[in-house]
């Protein structure tokens, strides 16, 4: 490693932080109705879309009736997607002329891309159709991140609220989210992205003939204005196969620069929103300390393995799997961001990384997709680890759990405990189960710890709403995509139930005045205790299973040895 490359890892962490406050004061600004110059032109518009659906949007919800909007609103979602899909062939926009797609894989699909998961069965230019790209898949990528956005709005307002039932509106921020955040955003990435060469069109595939005289198809298709918004939504995916190692998808160092910023922008930017929110932006930034420390411990740790000289890679560095033009640590800073957030999108193949920077994938969707999360969900994730902190801090000093201002109880524990849980145990259960299913087993393409790694990324991925892959798994079968698909469901609904049960909870509580004996959470104290905490639980939770994995195939490395 050089110091280009280090300069590469000070840009972007740099831009990263630069952006944070920037688009936390204007996010505050836009979600909680204040007035700014993109409010005064697009205000009309929201204004017309409460009509047309018929919502008063000074009428508050309760968490329960909040969460039946949600629920619903996801289920249609979901059942538009799935029967697009089903009858793509007889839809417009197919140049190409690709078939329906069979029920398991489209039944997937629209739960991957409901979920925010963006996990993908398919390649994608040579299954969907610019319709299902556009209107199905890209429409979902807006709604989905919005969704995630609308239910930490809840949360923060449930620690704002003195004693109130009333936790907002979901349309109003279902369309606050899209209309002020997303979209705007999104037509800048877009255009941005378009200037450097990514592609953007309706046409069909083009026949081209090779150096070596060889005919070649290549797909065409409306790309850049479905990359801008699944790299911002946190949704991942790609509209081609290889995803942002095509040179269609990601051909210039400048969009692999936007491309990479984009994963965390959003994410990074809401932990000072919900400073600003609460009126409290130190407590906003103390969030973003405990998830940037998180990610530049396992950036170090992923480059340092992937640097390292080895036999099996002829003492050079392992270049397998990775663009040239991108090179390690690109690759590297890419495969860090893409699985600290909930985003899945690639320039690399993670299972060409090095062991350990391959667990570092996995370590960082372990986490719960916290660091940074996906947009709202990795803020909503992380406010549960911050409840299971000021619990055991608590513990330590013999006080009653509180956190800003709100004392921490028996119920908020649990709902707390029940979100972490729930996506590891469909993580651990479902690796178990594939093992021992051998039509599962045989789908895979490598033996040993690898093998086991394999399969417990695509649990891991998919419960934590991430959509990347370990690759060598042949997962569209009608088993795979169904389990799957369970397990993204599991991965999204069975966190947002209790987060949303606890933030009822938690509104209607008391705002406590501060005291001398009150614990702080806005020092670097409550970081380390925070980082610690995370650490700890996830790695009690999965060592067994990380240790089946890349541990052993890290020992091997070293020891030079393969299976």
């Amino acid at each position: 490693m050089n110091g280009y490359d280090l300069l590469q890892v000070i840009i972007a962490l740099f831009f990263l932080i630069l952006f944070t406050p920037i688009l936390g004061a204007f996010f505050h600004k836009s979600l909680s109705g204040q007035s700014t110059l993109l409010g005064k032109i697009a205000r009309p518009f929201e204004k017309l879309l409460y009509l047309l659906i018929g919502v008063d949007e000074k009428e508050e919800m309760t968490w329960s009736q909040y969460l039946k909007a949600v629920l619903a609103f996801n289920f249609i979602g979901f059942l538009f997607v799935f029967f697009v899909l089903l009858f793509q062939g007889s839809l417009p926009l197919n140049p190409a002329n690709l078939p329906n797609l069979s029920w398991h894989l489209a039944f997937n699909t629209a739960v991957s891309f409901m979920t925010n998961t963006n996990w993908q069965s398919y390649a994608g230019e040579a299954t969907m159709s610019h319709f299902s790209q556009m209107v199905a898949l890209t429409g979902q990528n807006f709604l989905s991140a919005a969704t995630g956005i609308s239910v930490m709005l809840v949360v923060i307002r449930a620690f704002k609220n003195n004693q109130s039932k009333k936790l907002g509106n979901f349309w109003v921020d279902l369309n606050r989210s899209v209309i002020y955040i997303l979209l705007p955003l999104a037509v800048l990435w877009a255009v941005l992205l378009s200037s450097q060469g990514v592609i953007d069109n309706l046409s069909a595939p083009v026949t081209v003939k090779t150096l070596e005289g060889k005919e070649q198809v290549i797909a065409q298709g409306p790309a850049a204005s479905q990359i801008a918004i699944k790299q911002l939504g946190t949704n991942g995916g790609g509209f081609f196969n290889t995803n942002s190692a095509h040179p269609y998808e990601n051909p210039t160092p400048f969009s692999n620069f936007l491309q990479l910023l984009a994963i965390l922008i959003i994410p990074a930017a809401l932990t000072m929103t919900f400073g600003y929110m609460l009126g409290k932006p130190r407590e906003g930034w103390i969030l973003f300390s405990a998830m940037l420390i998180v990610l530049v411990l396992g950036l170090g740790i992923s480059l340092w393995s992937e640097f390292q000289s080895n036999a099996l890679t002829a003492h050079h560095y392992a270049m397998e799997g990775k663009e040239v033009r991108f090179g390690v640590t690109n690759s590297v800073l890419w495969s860090t961001f893409t699985t600290a957030a909930s985003n899945g999108s690639v320039n690399a193949m993670h299972s060409s990384l090095t062991p350990m920077a391959g667990g570092i994938a996995m370590l960082n969707m372990l986490f719960g997709e916290i660091i940074f999360g996906g947009a709202g969900s990795g803020l909503y994730g992380m406010l549960l680890y911050v409840i299971l902190t000021v619990f055991i801090a608590g513990l330590m000093v013999g006080r009653t759990p509180e956190y800003l201002g709100k004392k921490i109880e028996a119920f908020d524990i649990k709902m707390a405990i029940m979100g972490i849980l729930a996506p590891s145990f469909v993580i651990l259960f479902g690796t178990a189960f594939s093992l021992l299913t051998p039509s599962i087993m045989s789908s895979l393409m490598h033996k040993g710890s690898h093998g086991f790694s394999e399969i417990f990324y695509a649990f891991t991925s998919t419960a934590g709403n991430n959509g990347s892959a370990f690759a060598g798994l042949s997962a569209n079968t009608p088993i795979l995509n169904t389990l799957l698909g369970i397990s993204m469901l599991i991965g999204r609904f069975a966190v947002i139930l209790p987060v949303m049960a606890l933030a009822g909870n938690i509104s209607q509580k008391k705002i406590m005045p501060e005291s001398v004996g009150t614990f702080k959470t806005d020092n670097f104290l409550f970081v380390f205790l925070l980082v610690g905490v995370i650490v700890i639980v996830g790695a009690l939770t999965f060592f067994p299973a990380l240790s089946l994995g890349p541990i052993i195939e890290q020992i091997m490395f070293i020891q030079e040895k393969t299976f």
